[in-house]
């Protein structure tokens, strides 16, 4: 390739034994980072390098606008992602779960990063196809840039302070744009209150996803009723009430709008439908609810009779659009917590310029 004669593979492989010997990588090699990649960084921000951007107090460490930005360049972002990495990191300490113990839970949750608005195509962010998968470096690095960040910055490890029982294979890479041109409903920055056409993050910790493949029927209640009999298990009730989002597909998205259902309306079906018998909870011993709201085997006389919803709003179920429109298979997100919904816009590069 041009150029590769000036390139020493060798000096390459020892720089990155050297990050793996420090114990920094999450186990996939890391970019060295020398000073002039780290200025190319933090010339992409208004922000001083000595800004606190987050911190932990149960582990009693901050995280600075130069430490995440060493972190993002050895995560493999570009420079010109840096502001999305910080708008993403920012937007997940707004989630309660993700400033509390979430990253150190037994169940291991996984940060959902999502992106709205131009800087999706800007910088190649993917909103279609294989949306939660990999292939697209936009969205990798900046979900691995916030794994390496609560790694090297808090110092949260697998099996130090990090204690996942058994964790996700997607811990550190769920970033994924909505697909904004093909949903029929606003985007979920737009419906937190920003302006439209504004680039902006939205992230929360998620438990796990679960797929739905229903492309069988073009009835949007039966499409709804296999959504509330996915979300509505009994492997993932722990609580009285729970937090779960939807990722639907455009053809399912499409199909729901077609239908007269506005996104309100869809959640307010969902919160309407979703939750189990009392016989069911029962035989799963999750019929009782302690002072805490945990449930727990009651095995009560009258645990046959009744209904228990399990989604008390609208909040607890955010509704997005990402994917191809080439199959009707969405996806069901489990929300660690209650996802704070509050978007964090991107700098732009205008707004980094006239700092300077």
């Amino acid at each position: 390739m041009p150029g590769s004669a000036r390139l020493d593979p060798d000096l390459a492989q020892l720089a990155i034994e050297h990050c793996y010997e420090q114990d920094w990588s999450d186990g996939l090699p890391l970019v060295p980072v020398s000073q002039p990649l780290l200025d190319r960084f933090l010339a992409q921000t208004s922000r001083g390098p000595q800004e606190i951007i987050g911190s932990l107090e149960q582990v009693g460490r901050e995280c600075t606008v130069e430490l995440a930005a060493i972190n993002a360049a050895m995560a493999g972002c570009r420079p010109e992602y840096f502001p999305v990495v910080l708008a993403a990191f920012e937007a997940l300490m707004l989630d309660r779960a993700a400033r509390g113990g979430g990253f150190q839970s037994t169940s291991g949750p996984a940060p959902l990063i999502l992106v709205n608005g131009p800087v999706r195509g800007e910088l190649g962010f993917n909103a279609a196809g294989g949306a939660f998968g990999p292939g697209f470096r936009a969205n990798a690095t900046v979900a691995r840039s916030v794994g390496l960040i609560v790694r090297n910055v808090f110092g949260i490890k697998p099996q130090v302070l990090e204690q996942a029982t058994q964790g996700l294979p997607g811990r550190w890479s769920i970033c994924i744009a909505e697909n904004e041109e093909e949903s029929p409903w606003e985007p979920l920055a737009a419906e937190a209150g920003l302006p439209a056409g504004t680039s902006a993050v939205s992230a929360t910790l998620l438990r796990t996803c679960e797929f739905v493949d229903n492309r069988h029927t073009q009835d949007p209640e039966q499409v709804l009723w296999d959504f509330a009999d996915t979300i509505s298990r009994t492997g993932a009730l722990i609580f009285r009430e729970t937090s779960c989002g939807v990722v639907f597909c455009p053809e399912h998205a499409q199909l729901l709008a077609g239908a007269g259902f506005a996104k309100d309306d869809v959640k307010d079906w969902l919160i309407e439908h979703c939750g189990r018998a009392q016989a069911d909870l029962r035989r799963a011993g999750k019929d009782g609810v302690s002072e805490n709201h945990v449930r727990f085997a009651a095995d009560s006389a009258q645990a046959d009779g009744g209904f228990s919803r399990i989604l008390p709003s609208r909040q607890h179920v955010p509704v997005l659009v990402a994917g191809a429109r080439n199959a009707a298979i969405s996806m069901v997100v489990r929300v660690f917590g209650l996802w704070s919904g509050t978007p964090v816009a991107i700098e732009t590069r205008d707004d980094a310029a006239l700092a300077v």
